[in-house]
């Protein structure tokens, strides 16, 4: 046996570690404290064992601002795997999917989040109930690792190359106004004529604002749009042109049912972007038995209910 002050450092407890990786996403030890309902001092005390225990300092602190060491970068990944191992080597002890135990923290933009993933995890929740969910919605972009998100859900072809992905659903945006809107203005019958129509601008992500990149076929083509609003909510601009404000350019995911009960006429069909719907995540679902089947569940939702069928 090694004499005792060559052993190394102490385990952490897994607790010690979730506490950890929970200040990490919320950055801030108080934030965290309220996430976890835990007092801000036994937090503190936790962080502050498992830096001695690990022998190295993790964070960062001042009375304003809580950020990670590199140190801290080290173990916020390192701690990350080992809870993901941890959390299948428990679920591992059973191959029934009833046994399946753990947490998923789940990202989506607001627009789509509201009215499909909130109905799919209430589905997912019903059948697995001892795999818990958390649904974040936001339209920024998500730092999936240093957020502590498991699943990004989005809407567009634009992944990058350090992320895992699964497509669950095809999907384009199309161009659609009000019955009323196109009765007072016309109908543009060219995508040039986009141009002199009022047409309601959402910011995305990082997508250029007040910039239109339609596909025909295989020729692409970018019309520079504006009009009197513009949002970086879509749900805000949706009901702009349900009430006859302009020309969106929306998911047909969100748009279909009002194309369906002729509240929204699709405008010149042979346009669209690609937006296609993906699961986003940073682990290979092989080592995380939760990941995958909440993945491959939501491919199977969305296949099943997909938008009402176009009548175009």
């Amino acid at each position: 046996m090694k004499p005792k002050d060559t052993l190394p450092h102490a385990w952490p407890l897994v607790d010690d570690l979730q506490v950890f990786l929970t200040v990490v996403s919320k950055q801030s030890f108080a934030a965290a404290a309220a996430e976890l309902g835990l007092s801000p001092a036994y937090v503190s005390k936790r962080i502050n064992l498992l830096e001695k225990g690990l022998g190295v300092r993790l964070f960062f602190r001042t009375t304003r601002h809580t950020s990670l060491t590199p140190d801290g970068e080290k173990a916020r990944d390192g701690a990350k795997g080992v809870l993901d191992t941890m959390s299948e080597f428990i679920s591992g002890l059973s191959d029934s999917h009833e046994h399946i135990q753990g947490h998923l923290n789940i990202s989506c933009s607001f627009g789509f989040g509201e009215q499909h993933m909130a109905a799919a995890l209430a589905e997912f929740s019903r059948r697995f109930p001892q795999i818990t969910c958390k649904l974040t919605l936001s339209d920024r972009v998500m730092d999936l690792i240093g957020e502590g998100i498991d699943i990004e859900i989005r809407i567009g072809n634009d992944i990058k190359e350090l992320y895992i992905a699964k497509k669950l659903a095809d999907n384009a945006r199309i161009l659609c106004a009000s019955p009323a809107y196109l009765a007072q203005h016309g109908i543009p019958a060219k995508i040039e004529e986009l141009a002199r129509h009022a047409c309601l601008v959402i910011q995305e992500r990082n997508s250029p604002f007040g910039v239109w990149r339609l596909t025909k076929a295989d020729e692409t083509s970018q019309v520079r749009v504006k009009g009197p609003l513009s949002s970086n909510s879509g749900v805000a601009v949706l009901n702009w042109a349900l009430a006859g404000h302009g020309i969106i350019c929306r998911s047909r995911w969100d748009v279909q049912k009002y194309i369906d009960g002729g509240q929204l006429i699709h405008l010149l069909p042979e346009y669209a972007q690609s937006a296609d719907i993906w699961a986003v995540y940073t682990v290979k679902p092989s080592t995380s038995t939760r990941l995958k089947l909440c993945v491959d569940f939501l491919a199977d939702y969305f296949q099943s209910n997909p938008p009402c069928r176009s009548r175009d």
